[in-house]
């Protein structure tokens, strides 16, 4: 009996000799995450501050969709001293006779880059993780990935030279007896779709594939062994493993894709817009540049962009709540 209570004894000092040692332990990796903390504030400050700069604080030029500011040069002044005239901004711009055809335009060319540009990234991704050699994926990788970082000046102008009506495709085509007559691809109306749909594919398709590529890559190969052993083949891994674990994803980016639905952007549909296809061509985006900037109706421009943002939020809403009905998945 004295011996074990002599080792319990023991037993009980080295214990609480040890606690102090490990209690330490904690403080010193407590005060380690504290400084790793520090880091990851400042560098999420930095964001905030940018938001607060360039996205918060001009919310206060709103007020221009409410006012009469339209031949001001000076913004900031027709912000706070230009009188207020209630929605007749907002009517204006309903009451205009190309309302219907720019709306018409903005829907019509973004449903159709939702149908088609939309699901290509993906695919291309699915198809580039099954390339067996690592080389020719890096490569296939980079051709893909070069057009994003061109601008679009330069690489609409690669277009334009292209369908040039005198010295491009449409000069060939007639040289090779393939038409009788040059068609007339950039001031043709019915081909500006067309153009703007392609040019934007092969423009952001390798750099629009980078997201669901790294959503494959983590994806446990544990999953695709498995498969490979019940017998399934290629086809049935990617609709039954890769599909489903990258659905999450393209939930995501699917709902961000509808509120965008009145967002066509302005750099590409500037370098190939003219006054032949202008019926076709005018969008929102074009339509608030040119009144807002070279005529100077800087209400008129800010009261149709604030509708545009509305819509894209309650498009956002739905879609998230139409997403959740439907699969489970939102983004919220």
């Amino acid at each position: 009996m004295i011996s074990e209570n002599k080792f319990a004894g023991e037993n009980v000092k080295t214990a609480d000799a040890a606690l102090p040692e490990g209690e330490e332990n904690k403080q010193k990796k407590r005060r380690r995450w504290d400084s790793n903390d520090i880091v990851l504030f400042a560098m999420a400050s930095l964001s905030v501050v940018f938001l607060a700069v360039f996205a918060y604080a001009p919310l206060y030029g709103l007020a221009l969709a409410f006012k009469e500011g339209d031949g001001w040069l000076n913004i900031s002044k027709a912000i706070s001293v230009a009188p207020w005239n209630g929605l007749d901004n907002f009517k204006a711009f309903f009451e205009d006779p190309d309302f219907w055809g720019i709306l018409w335009n903005t829907l019509g060319l973004n449903i159709l880059q939702l149908m088609i540009n939309f699901p290509c990234p993906i695919i291309f991704a699915v198809l580039t993780a099954e390339l067996i050699s690592d080389k020719f994926k890096k490569f296939v990788q980079t051709v893909t990935f070069f057009p994003h970082f061109i601008s679009w000046a330069v690489y609409g102008g690669i277009f334009l030279s292209l369908f040039a009506l005198d010295t491009g495709l449409p000069a060939l085509l007639q040289k090779a007896g393939l038409v009788s007559e040059k068609p007339n691809i950039l001031g043709d109306p019915s081909y500006f779709w067309g153009i703007i749909i392609g040019t934007s594919l092969l423009k952001g398709m390798g750099w629009g594939s980078v997201i669901y590529v790294a959503a494959i890559a983590a994806i446990p190969t544990e999953l695709y062994e498995a498969a490979k052993m019940d017998g399934a083949n290629r086809f049935h891994k990617i609709f039954y493993i890769t599909i489903p674990s990258i659905a999450p994803t393209i939930t995501l980016f699917f709902i961000l894709s509808i509120s965008g639905l009145l967002n066509n952007g302005i750099e590409h549909l500037l370098v190939f817009q003219n006054t032949s296809n202008l019926e076709r061509s005018e969008v929102l985006d074009t339509y608030i540049y040119k009144y807002g900037i070279p005529n100077f109706r800087y209400s008129y421009a800010t009261a149709i962009g604030l509708l545009k943002s509305i819509i894209s939020l309650l498009l956002l809403v739905s879609g998230n709540w139409v997403c959740k009905k439907i699969s489970g998945k939102g983004i919220y």
